[in-house]
């Protein structure tokens, strides 16, 4: 009988049957699927993968009820239309497994890719997790580079149970707070309000809390005025020494004091200090997540992603790590040597090599399962440039921890005017150190020109400015991140998808994140109902608690019976009061989508979505006025207060990411339609012309245009036609034809 290891993806079975391997596996085909077979130690081992989560919890019983405690693992193909994909994975790993008496489970090396390899095993053996410990193992690496998996398989682990049912018990509350809370909320509004289910999570929760009490804290905002005395010397503006003043009375007088005296103002006194700078420690994820929005202006979830496939191909080591460390058990000489190989990267690493700096500077952050994320040295190849973009971002991140400190001089300068001081500093980079490897850091000289001690000179200007304070700043996604870890909320791998979450439940919007009246309405109405859902000290007790769990002192039973019953006590609190829920968020849910007035009947045209989760508009008036209209889909819709002078229905704005906002009417058939599709033929026709496309008048005496192909709207809201092949003459075969014309056939992974 043989060994079957299971990786996580497709991309690291490959890997895996490489290094181990040593080049003579063999891909075994079946349908969509494969896998690879190889002998080694006299053994026969399968690689074969999973995609992810094969199985998912569901609700044993059919009804549509809360509370809801009864609940399993089931294959994901079953529960969900979006994963019958998976069938044909675990069929196929079912099929191997007959051949195989023992599994190594190679998934990634955190709880998510534990409890994916476990429930596999536990399906192909029909194995309690207890039984499978004694007949199963387990693959720990950080990167999928030949070496690592080799050292991975020489050196298996027992099956990391306690992980399970850590990664088992934060599977099942979060599913039984999510589903319960969720139905509880979209019972209080009524489904014919919400037209779909609406969504609180165990960490969703809390997450909208903190939102909510930033955007209240800046509702209720105030401003207070304040005043500041500035004064212009050689083209640098010094600042009073008083700094911000509240009362006009006390700026006036320094800003008299200062004018009076402008003739003889002193240079009192120039303060010169050298200082060193250390390099910034290298990435965990979540700082990876706010360097690349804050340098690449890239979104968190996008940058995970990227993170993941450069880590699949082996370019960097696993993202989802807490760690700031690199101890010097991964070979660091020996990577950076490999990185020098890079020309983008071969003047940098040599120095580090002639150097030989090879002691890096660590953070505070650690992880016990994996070192912080750093590039493999493996030659990068076809990176599309975003992943290239990333990739530059980690690699010189790591090399400029192994570089020089930067050594820069201070310089203060300090004017008096009278009584009133002033004060101007400057900062001149005096040896570039690590600043030079990476090219992302903020620090940029400001030299001050030449003073000298005890000389006169008299300002240029003299300004009395007049500023307000300013409310907090919204959040970034970046930034909501970096708080819910200080909170000790949500997992590293899980916070940007709980923030997607709120951005598709309409909590919140805008990449400057504000809190919608309806996100608003729901944390209002749970914080002075059933302040338990969204309590974060709540959350954060479960948290620790499965943490606990990991290190096996606790038990899965415990906290599980410990969530359900706090589960039960919300619950009990939010019936008793989901009257008065409901009705806080009816009246925000209607006030949010108002668009303008019906045509019909005069009632409110506001926006619905239907069970299938489209937005379109209908009458608030249903079912007396059944007036709908259709809507583009994934595009934010807000009404602009005009109305189509033809069709007389409201004019509202579509704002879809990354494009244009544009304006329109409702109604479908108005006149104002046709007027665009005529110009849009127009635009097409003139296209086709200079295509050549249309023949030359003095070759036929004809003008012939060539049927061209409706223009169609993209996801992302563009206008395309749709590719059309031109009849060539004289005939040319398909293949001469792709060629000429620039055009590939691809296949299209599903």
């Amino acid at each position: 009988m043989g060994i079957l290891i299971i990786a996580e993806k497709p991309s690291v079975a490959l890997r895996i049957a490489i290094s181990l391997g040593d080049g003579k596996q063999k891909k075994v085909s079946k349908g969509r699927t494969s896998y690879y077979t190889f002998e080694k130690g006299g053994k026969k081992l399968y690689v074969a993968a999973a995609v992810g989560h094969l199985f998912t919890l569901k609700q044993t019983s059919k009804e549509y009820k809360y509370p809801v405690f009864e609940i399993d693992w089931a294959p994901s193909y079953s529960v969900g239309k979006n994963s019958l994909y998976t069938k044909e994975y675990l069929d196929m790993l079912i099929d191997v497994s007959k051949e195989c008496d023992s599994f190594i489970n190679a998934c990634d090396f955190d709880i998510e890719g534990t409890v994916i390899g476990t429930n596999i095993i536990k399906e192909l053996t029909k194995k309690s997790v207890k039984d499978l410990a004694k007949t199963s193992l387990r693959m720990k690496y950080s990167t999928t580079t030949t070496k690592d998996l080799q050292e991975s398989y020489a050196s298996l682990m027992p099956l990391d149970v306690n992980n399970f049912y850590a990664g088992e018990t934060r599977h099942k509350l979060d599913w039984l707070w999510g589903i319960n809370f969720s139905r509880a909320l979209t019972s209080a509004i009524g489904y014919s309000v919400a037209r779909a289910p609406l969504s609180i999570g165990r960490v969703q929760g809390p997450t909208l809390a903190m939102l909510s009490k930033r955007e209240i804290e800046i509702g209720e905002f105030k401003p207070r005025p304040f005043w500041r005395v500035n004064a212009m010397l050689r083209g640098v503006e010094f600042s009073n020494s008083r700094g911000d003043m509240f009362e006009k009375e006390l700026a006036a007088d320094a800003y008299a004091e200062t004018e009076k005296n402008n003739d003889k103002m002193h240079v009192d006194d120039i303060e010169v200090n050298e200082e060193y700078k250390r390099p910034p420690p290298p990435f965990d994820l979540t700082t990876l997540q706010l360097e690349a929005s804050r340098a690449l202006h890239m979104d968190p979830s996008l940058t995970l992603s990227l993170a993941q496939s450069l880590y699949e191909r082996s370019y960097i080591s696993y993202p989802r790590t807490s760690s700031q460390k690199l101890p010097q058990s991964l070979g660091l000489p020996k990577i950076i040597e490999d990185i020098s190989r890079n020309p983008d990267y071969k003047d940098l690493a040599s120095m580090l090599l002639k150097e030989r700096r090879f002691k890096p500077v660590e953070g505070k952050k650690d992880d016990e399962a994996h070192p912080s994320i750093f590039p493999t040295g493996e030659m990068p190849k076809a990176l599309s440039q975003q992943e290239a973009r990333l990739y530059d971002l980690i690699a010189r991140r790591f090399l400029s921890c192994f570089a020089p400190d930067a050594k820069m001089s201070r310089m203060k300068v300090i004017v008096s005017a009278g009584a009133e001081k002033y004060s101007a500093s400057g900062m001149h980079i005096m040896e570039s150190g690590w600043l030079g490897y990476y090219k992302y850091a903020r620090l940029e000289d400001k030299t001050l020109p030449e003073f000298m001690k005890g000389e006169s000179l008299k300002a240029e200007a003299i300004e009395l400015k007049p500023l307000e304070t300013q409310p907090p700043r919204r959040y970034t996604k970046a930034g909501v991140i970096s708080e819910l870890e200080k909170r000790g909320l949500g997992t590293k791998a899980t916070r940007a998808n709980i923030i997607d979450t709120l951005f598709k439940r309409n909590y919140i919007e805008g990449a400057s994140i504000k809190v919608t009246n309806f996100g608003l309405s729901v944390y209002n109405a749970l914080s002075r109902n059933c302040s338990m859902i969204i309590d974060e000290t709540t959350t954060r007790k479960l948290e620790d608690d499965m943490e606990l769990i990991s290190k096996g002192k606790k038990t899965e039973q415990e906290v599980i019976s410990e969530g359900k019953a706090m589960l039960v006590e919300a619950l009990g609190i939010f019936d008793k009061n989901k009257d008065e829920i409901g009705k806080e968020m009816k009246v925000s849910f209607t006030q949010t989508a108002i668009l303008g007035i019906c045509p019909k009947d005069g009632g409110n045209l506001i926006i619905r979505k239907s069970r299938f989760g489209k937005q379109f508009v209908a009458c608030s008036n249903y079912p007396k006025c059944t007036n709908t209209y259709s809507l583009p889909q994934n595009a934010k819709i807000e009404p602009t207060g005009k109305v189509c002078e033809y069709c007389k229905t409201p004019v509202i704005k579509v704002i879809r990411r990354a494009k244009r906002p544009f304006e329109m009417d409702l109604d479908p058939n108005c006149i104002t339609k046709e007027a665009m599709k005529k110009a849009i033929e127009q635009r097409n026709i003139a296209r086709a012309a200079k295509e050549g496309s249309v023949k030359s008048v003095h070759e036929e005496n004809t003008v012939e245009i060539k049927p061209v192909k409706p223009v169609q709207e993209g996801k992302d809201g563009s206008k395309q036609r749709a590719s059309q092949k031109p009849k060539a003459k004289p005939k040319k075969s398909k293949k001469a034809h792709a060629k000429g014309s620039g055009i590939k056939k691809q296949k299209v992974k599903r």
